[in-house]
This record gives C-alpha cells, structure tokens and sequence, in this order.
C-alpha cells in the first residue's frame, strides 16, 4: 500500500486515525500495532510471518543480553548472524549463485525466492535496537508488543527513514500529541504527496519511458536528458516518502529523524552523503565505519573503511553488479576527496563550480544505479560521451509538452536553489517573504497541492515508488 494511493489516502490513513484518537491511551499502541501489520500484510501477507519471526528472535536475544551481561557479545553475534542471514538468504542468495556460476563455470539453478517488501529496512532497525542494547545505550524492551510496534509501525516500515530504537525510546511508552505537532504533521505530510505525485510521478513517467527503449535507438542528448529526470524524479520521489512517514508519525506523536537536506546543492560529495538518505548514512557510520576503526587508525585504513562502507552501500540498495558498482563509485570519490580534492573545494572562491562537479558525478551515478544491469549501466553512460546527435525515432518532442517543461523547471528550481537563495536572503527581506507568505497562504497553497495530487491520482494509474524494491 502506497502512501499516495487512494486507498491509502481514503481508507486506511483515516480509519486508522479514527480508531486511534478514539481508543483509551492504553490501546493506543496496540491499535497502532494492529494497523501496521494489517498496512504490511495488504502487500506482502505471506512475508509477514517473516517479520514477526525476526521481531521474536530479535526480542529473545535482547532479554539474553539484558539478562546475561557475561554472555552478551555471544547473543549479539547470534542475534546479528541470524539477522543478516534472513535478509541474505531473501536479498542475495541468487545473486550469490549467478557470481559462482560465472566465476566457477557452473550451472547451479535459482531458487524462485521473492524480495520480502521493506526487508532491509526493518532489519537495520532490529540490528540496532540489538547492537545499542548491548552498548547499553538504551534499556531492554520487556514489551514484546511494544518492540514489534516499533519494527513494524507502518509510517516508516516499508522505505524508511531508518528509525533507531534510542530515537523514539521514550515515546513507545509516553508521548504527547498537541495541535501545533498534528498540525505540523498533516502540512509535512501533503508537502511529501505533493513532490511524490506531482513532480517525481511526472518525471518517472519520462525516465522510465526512455529508459525502456533498446540502447542503441538512443542518442546522446536522449540519454542524458533522461538521466537528469531521473535524477529528479528518486529525489522527489524517496524525500517525498520520507516527509509523508515523518509527517505521519507526528500525527501519533512520534518525531522521526530527517532523511534529507537539499542534498544537490552540496559542495562536495562528502557532503553530499551527509544530506542524502541521512538515516542510513548514518546507521552504516554508526554500525560499520565506526566498528571498523573509522579514520582512528591511520590514513590507509580509513580509506579501506570507507571503501567497505560504500561497497556495503552498494549491495544493500540491490543484489546486482551495477548497485556494487555504484558502491564502489561513490567510495572512489569520497576516497578522492579526503586524499586531497576536498581542501581544493572547500578553497575554491566559486562555489558554483563545485556544484556543477557534485551534480556531474552525481547524474551519472544515477545512470548507474537506474540501469537494467551492468552492461546497460555502461553502455548508457558510453553514449552520454558518444557525441551522438544521430536522429532516431525515438524523438525528444515526444517527452515534451507544457505540463513537463513547467514540471521540469519547478522540480529544478525546488531541488534545492530556491531555498539555497532564500536561505541567503538577510534578516529584513526574510521577514518580508514570511510576512507575505502567511499562514493563510500555507493552507492555501497545502490545499492547492492535494486537489492537484488527488486529480493525478485519479487521471492516472502510473504510481510507482523507487525504494519499494530495497
């Protein structure tokens, strides 16, 4: 079930919210519960038994340790094997069996193994609710109930943002919901319907549409001018995600971590995976970079962290060689920067061009990450260097009308350099803009962009959602 979908947005969110605000406090978790299982089953019911499975082996090895302090790192070690080899056995075993069979010249048959949906997120929620436990940074969760619910609470459940147990600890048990946090939620919330349908849906239809025709009836300014919609349309599309969940779980009082901040205005692609998908930047620096000795032993070392860290990236986005070979990418260039480019950077008077340098390597970068394998990852990617302007009949006015120019430039425009310019503005101006952009504009322009998502939805059934498959 799909956040922008008209059984979500007419159905369940409402009766959901009805129920809740309706129930004694006590059975506010458990109807929460309730609805996010019924949320997870409506896609994937016969994978649901999976994740009760993993929330009662993961709750039995947190009593272990609580209980058994000498013992802790043994259950820790079960507790993460067990983990990662549920989502390795669903994520990656044919992928392991195609690699052998490549490299060793074998002919070991697939297995019909379906992608359980939002796997990899609940797993890296469950793996740090295990590890912090065992840090002792947080306490046990005797409530089974209430650490299923923070497993499985539907906002976040299937694409995140990756919700760490220490994170909303104190409002499992205890949280308060006023008019100013509803209120903020249900805004947060419309504006993440809005990039999702209105700009990442339009896009997508673009990329994907290009992106679906043989390589070789594609020329150059084809290609790339479907690698910057689709470098649009993932943004839109998972930040969009990620307002409508932390929008959600502000409605029930929970205040979920930031998953994005503008991150194609970054100077550097350093800081460009600081603004991009924070929460799980943040989980693989946390749970991997620092474990493995992060920049504390030396030059060498942390390059070789950092290389792991990404390659790790890599294949949690995808069980593919191009989602490896993206990893790997990303890592070269953070390696890069951090022997000696970023200093030139951060020096650098015109800050435009390091933009212009991020976006570069950030574009093609989503060649690799968008494309059906490897081989089509760099054959695309040849032909945006080929200098190719040979006429096809795939023709670029067929993607172009009104509707997408205006699309395209706003999508453009509210990636980042918008809020980057009036984010420059000094203190007087600012207080002019908000003055002039009051709260009763908000509503409007909050209204404007339901009615206008609604009737998206309703004129079309093209919906997709990128991080559904992770």
């Amino acid at each position: 079930m799909v956040f922008s979908s008209m059984i979500f947005l007419w159905g369940f969110f409402p009766l959901i919210l009805f129920a809740y605000f309706i129930c004694p406090k006590k059975f506010k978790n458990f109807i929460l519960l309730i609805g996010s299982l019924f949320f997870y089953a409506w896609g994937e019911p016969k994978y649901i038994l999976l994740m009760l499975f993993s929330i009662l082996i993961n709750y039995v090895f947190g009593i272990l340790i609580n209980q058994y302090r000498k013992f802790d790192k043994i259950f820790l070690i079960f507790a993460i094997i067990i983990n990662l080899g549920l989502l390795g056995y669903f994520k990656y075993f044919n992928f392991g069996i195609h690699i052998m069979n490549q490299l060793l010249q074998l002919n070991i048959s697939m297995k019909d193994i379906a992608l359980p949906i939002g796997i990899s997120f609940y797993t890296f929620q469950i793996m740090s609710y295990i590890i912090d436990l065992y840090r002792d940074e947080i306490k046990v969760q005797k409530n089974i109930l209430n650490l299923a619910l923070y497993i499985s609470f539907f906002p976040q459940l299937i694409a995140g943002p990756i919700v760490k147990y220490k994170d909303v600890e104190a409002e499992i048990n205890n949280r308060k919901i006023d008019i100013e946090l509803f209120g903020g939620g249900i805004k947060r919330f419309i504006y993440g319907v809005g990039k999702k349908v209105i700009f990442a849906n339009t896009l997508a239809l673009i990329a994907d549409t290009i992106f679906a025709y043989n390589i070789k009836d594609l020329n150059t300014p084809l290609v790339w001018f479907a690698a910057i919609t689709y470098t649009l349309q993932i943004y839109f599309d998972f930040s969009g995600y990620s307002d409508m969940a932390i929008g959600l779980g502000r409605m029930f009082g929970f205040h979920f971590p930031e998953n994005f901040n503008l991150p194609y205005i970054s100077q550097s692609i350093t800081e460009f995976w600081r603004r991009w998908h924070i929460s799980l930047s943040t989980w693989f620096k946390q749970y991997l970079y620092i474990p493995l000795g992060g920049n504390r032993k030396g030059k060498n070392r942390t390059y070789i962290n950092l290389f792991i860290v990404f390659l790790a990236t890599g294949l949690w986005h995808g069980a593919s060689l191009h989602f490896v070979a993206w990893g790997i990418y990303y890592g070269i260039f953070l390696i890069i920067e951090r022997c000696f480019f970023k200093k030139y950077l951060d020096k650098n008077k015109y800050k435009i061009l390091n933009n212009i340098y991020v976006m570069f390597i950030v574009i093609i970068g989503w060649v690799l990450f968008r494309a059906d394998g490897l081989r089509n990852a760099l054959s695309l990617i040849i032909t945006m260097f080929s200098f190719n302007f040979k006429t096809t009949y795939v023709l670029m006015p067929t993607f172009i009308n009104w509707k997408t120019i205006i699309i395209l430039i706003l999508a453009i425009a509210f990636c980042g350099p918008i809020q980057k310019i009036f984010g420059h503005f000094n203190h007087k101006i600012k207080n002019i803009l908000q003055f002039l952009y009051n709260d009763k504009l908000e509503i409007a322009v909050l209204g404007a962009i339901m009615c206008i998502s609604i009737f998206e939805l309703v004129a079309s059934t093209y919906n997709p959602f990128i991080y559904f498959r992770f």
